[in-house]
């Protein structure tokens, strides 16, 4: 796994080892942050965060910040190893996804583009309960980037802007209300 494109382009990442983190895969992000375009500036957030291969792909592209959220120690593990190596600085947060929101939302935080990458198996479950707690804390103009199986999307009450398949992977993108 590597960095895609932008200044760490080429850069190496580690996955944390286990059945329950899957990646997404480089041809993946590579035709996500091609429909996403310029993000240069961007505030960036990315729930269930896995490698951190998302948000890291996005600072690299020019987000300003990102906070990464995951539930998984060896996830975390990963996420603070491949920050280290590459130089950038991040918040990185083991916690659940909904408290998360929760706490961003009460805040007032808000996130220019938002990356949902959860458990396939619970994926459907978890699209219907975070739309409201996503939309709370997206700016003006956010997308989302969802991703799940094809063969059991997930959804959101959100805007959809696009949607694409790769394989068993479904890409949606949904705007900001």
């Amino acid at each position: 796994m590597r960095v895609i494109a932008g200044c760490l382009g080429g850069r190496t990442l580690v996955a944390p080892r286990g059945r329950a983190i899957r990646p997404t895969s480089d041809r993946v992000r590579e035709a996500v942050f091609a429909i996403l375009g310029p993000l240069e500036g961007a505030h960036v957030l990315d729930l269930f965060a896995g490698s951190g291969a998302l948000a890291i792909e996005a600072l690299s592209r020019g987000a300003a910040t990102a906070t990464l959220i995951d539930t998984s120690p060896a996830a975390i593990a990963a996420i603070r190893l491949n920050l280290e190596r590459l130089s950038l600085s991040a918040e990185v947060r083991r916690a659940d996804a909904l408290r998360f929101l929760e706490h961003a939302r009460a805040a007032s935080w808000q996130y220019d583009l938002v990356f949902v990458d959860p458990p396939y198996r619970r994926a459907r479950e978890l699209g219907r309960r975070l739309s409201e707690p996503i939309a709370a804390v997206l700016g003006p103009g956010a997308r989302v980037v969802l991703e799940s199986d094809r063969r059991s999307p997930a959804e959101l009450a959100l805007p959809l802007l696009d949607e694409r398949c790769y394989g068993e992977t479904m890409i949606r993108i949904h705007g900001s209300r």
